[in-house]
């Protein structure tokens, strides 16, 4: 697991070998991919920190805050449903430079943006980006190491940076935040993606092939999941139209899917209860963690007061076991199947939900980063056992189509949640912020129950 992606060996089975020029370097390929999927997942979490910031700069309230988290991770998860496809059809090396221009460009945008409405405009145009980068960078991993050793162990690498990015994330923003101003944290993804497009010159240059896109199932889930997040973030009568439009998108969504020969979502997966199961329990992960990084990360600045560089370091506990986590869990579903660290994993988080029940306003900041890590803990064990569950249910040509649904669900959720809870939190800090724990931990047990019942 990182807690921002799901991956797996066989994750865009599609993507198979492919031919390159001689002067291709298989080490500087990896290395441009593991920085595309790095900056990605650091963008994913390094603005969570740098909210209050924004907030007060822009003139922001909770519900702009809101929205320049979810303007990121909405188009993110909608698209990745079909840019798999893209990349194979534009070929994954040129896909792959596309978005990682299109998202240093974005990341300028996001920095010099003058207003509220142009930043948010800016994520949406990041998220795009990220949803071709993730596919694309992966593809190029498989096609730059064919031998399928040397793959597994690059396809870890490249997992392993998303997990540090992830990790880092939230420090890397308080310190930016403190040391320069919150659009550094934009800024500082410029540099990188221009080493990026360097480092593609030595990567392989990726064949062009057909592959069938969803159109109408991908523009009405695109609706579909807008309205519904516009519906619970601004309310009101704008919400409710919002929410009928949701409701008629998604009825068009199900519709078209059941009747087209290449969806974005084929239903007939979720006939299959360990795929059910995965995709929910993966979805309530995310809404746990996602939302409660989001949470916290106003709460120690707006309520505790701490700076934006201290409240960043205060999950460095809980991040920063992620990745070590996420080994233990692969060795535990190997040695015990998937089922059991799935269980264990979940009742960890739900109890760490619980005990951060308890957090308040005078609860040092220390104690509550020691609070945060269970939480954690249980979410990294979790999300690795379920994927491979989910791998293991479906035939080996689907697997990567069934990778991107995980992946899709598992970033819709977390958008939902935020959307949710940052609505809890604007009636009153306290009582929402224990809500939304409620809430989390409430999600979890039910997966926790199903997961149960699986073989």
């Amino acid at each position: 697991m990182t807690t921002n992606q799901t991956v797996t060996g066989d994750e865009l089975a599609t993507h198979g070998r492919e031919s390159g020029p001689d002067r291709s370097s298989p080490a500087l390929t990896l290395t441009a991919a593991l920085l595309g999927f790095a900056l990605i997942c650091l963008d994913a979490s390094v603005v969570n920190v740098a909210l209050p910031a924004i907030g007060d700069s822009l003139g922001a309230g909770m519900s702009g805050l809101q929205w320049v988290v979810d303007a990121y991770t909405l188009p993110f998860a909608a698209l990745m449903l079909s840019t798999g496809a893209f990349s194979d059809r534009a070929g994954a090396s040129r896909a792959f430079a596309i978005g990682a221009a299109v998202f240093a460009l974005a990341s300028a945008a996001c920095g010099l943006a003058p207003n509220l409405p142009l930043l948010i405009g800016a994520r949406v145009a990041q998220g795009v980006a990220a949803a071709v980068v993730l596919p694309a960078s992966l593809s190029l991993v498989r096609q730059a190491f064919p031998e399928p050793a040397r793959r597994a162990r690059a396809v870890a690498t490249w997992a392993a940076g998303g997990s540090v990015a992830v990790a880092l994330g939230p420090v890397a923003g308080g310190l930016l935040t403190t040391a320069w101003d919150w659009r550094g944290i934009f800024f500082v993804n410029l540099p990188v993606g221009a080493l990026i497009l360097a480092l593609l010159v030595r990567a392989p240059r990726s064949q062009r092939r057909p592959a069938p896109l969803d159109v109408p199932g991908q523009v009405f889930a695109t609706v579909a999941l807008t309205a519904l997040t516009f519906a619970v973030i601004e309310g009101g009568t704008a919400g409710w139209v919002a929410a009928g439009v949701a409701v008629v998108a998604a009825v068009a969504f199900f519709q078209v899917e059941a009747r087209s020969p290449h969806p974005v979502v084929p239903l007939g997966l979720f006939r299959n209860r360990t795929v059910a199961v995965a995709v929910a329990a993966g979805a309530a992960v995310s809404v746990a963690f996602y939302s409660v990084v989001f949470v916290f990360s106003l709460f120690f600045q707006q309520v505790q007061g701490l700076s934006a560089l201290r409240a960043g370091l205060a999950f460095l506990p809980m991040t920063g076991l992620i990745a070590v986590t996420n080994v233990a869990a692969g060795k535990l579903a190997g040695r015990y199947g998937a089922k059991v660290p799935m269980l264990v994993g979940q009742a960890l988080a739900v109890v760490g939900l619980l005990v951060l029940l308890y957090v308040g306003a005078g609860t040092p900041p220390a104690g509550v980063a020691v609070l945060l890590v269970p939480l954690a803990l249980g979410c990294a064990l979790t999300v690795p056992p379920l994927t491979a569950a989910m791998m293991d249910a479906v035939p080996v040509e689907r697997a990567g189509l069934a990778a991107g649904v995980l992946n899709a669900a598992r970033q819709v959720a977390g958008g939902l949640g935020i959307a949710v809870f940052g609505a809890l939190v604007s009636d009153g800090f306290a009582g929402g912020m224990r809500m939304a724990l409620a809430i989390s931990a409430g999600l979890l047990a039910v997966t926790g129950a199903a997961t149960s019942r699986l073989r």
